[in-house]
């Protein structure tokens, strides 16, 4: 599903990715730790191509990514890709059933069909009574979930996750947690997620650390 291929990346003279090889396989969930600054995030945004490498390439389901030009490559992640980060991102003026049909309407989904994909993905999460809600009347744990929902809107082949349960407590944690390796088994979804949580990296099907910007398994 996911090949990376000798990444590296440099800010300024401070080599963060040193030779960085890795793949993921379809419905595998690979946790990723680290000390802080070892290049978590920076490895997790290449991957799903919110930055680019200095060298190296990348290919996801068969697509080698790095040569794409700015356009075709967020086509590409608004088809295939998914992210939850630390913080929900949700726009505080739409409901939860709206946020989650944004990727959607993004790429030019008929309203009706973005909408009931939407509802079956957040009955799913457990917020049926929740969809007409704005984010400031939903808790934390419910934000999150309405993340998870529009992550996965458009059936994307690799969801990213950067910290998703970093703001919220162990108990939503752990719901958030259980709810990844359900979507796992229920839809084979793949999933590559950076985290500091020892319960969910050793959780994961692979853990790997980053350390001196390269990847120990």
């Amino acid at each position: 599903m996911v090949e990376a291929i000798g990444i590296r990346k440099k800010y300024g003279t401070l080599e963060v990715l040193k030779d960085i090889h890795l793949k993921v396989e379809e419905g595998e969930i690979i946790s990723i730790v680290g000390a802080s600054g070892a290049g978590k995030s920076t490895l997790l945004q290449i991957l799903g191509t919110l930055d680019r490498a200095d060298e190296g390439e990348l290919i996801i389901r068969g697509t080698s990514l790095l040569k794409l030009n700015k356009n075709a490559l967020a086509d590409f992640r608004n088809q295939h890709l998914g992210f939850v980060f630390q913080f929900h991102h949700l726009l505080p003026e739409f409901t939860a059933l709206e946020n989650a049909c944004i990727p959607a309407f993004i790429q030019g989904v008929k309203k009706e069909d973005a909408e009931k994909r939407a509802k079956e993905l957040l009955e799913r999460l457990g917020l049926k009574d929740r969809m007409q809600h704005k984010p400031s009347e939903l808790s934390g744990g419910e934000q999150q979930r309405v993340a998870v929902a529009r992550a996965l809107i458009n059936k994307p082949a690799v969801v990213f996750a950067d910290e998703p349960s970093g703001n919220l407590d162990s108990t939503n944690s752990r719901e958030l947690h259980e709810l990844f390796f359900q979507l796992r088994d229920e839809l084979n979804q793949t999933f590559i997620i950076v985290t500091h949580n020892e319960e969910l990296a050793a959780k994961a099907d692979r853990c790997l650390t980053i350390r001196d910007g390269r990847i120990e398994e």
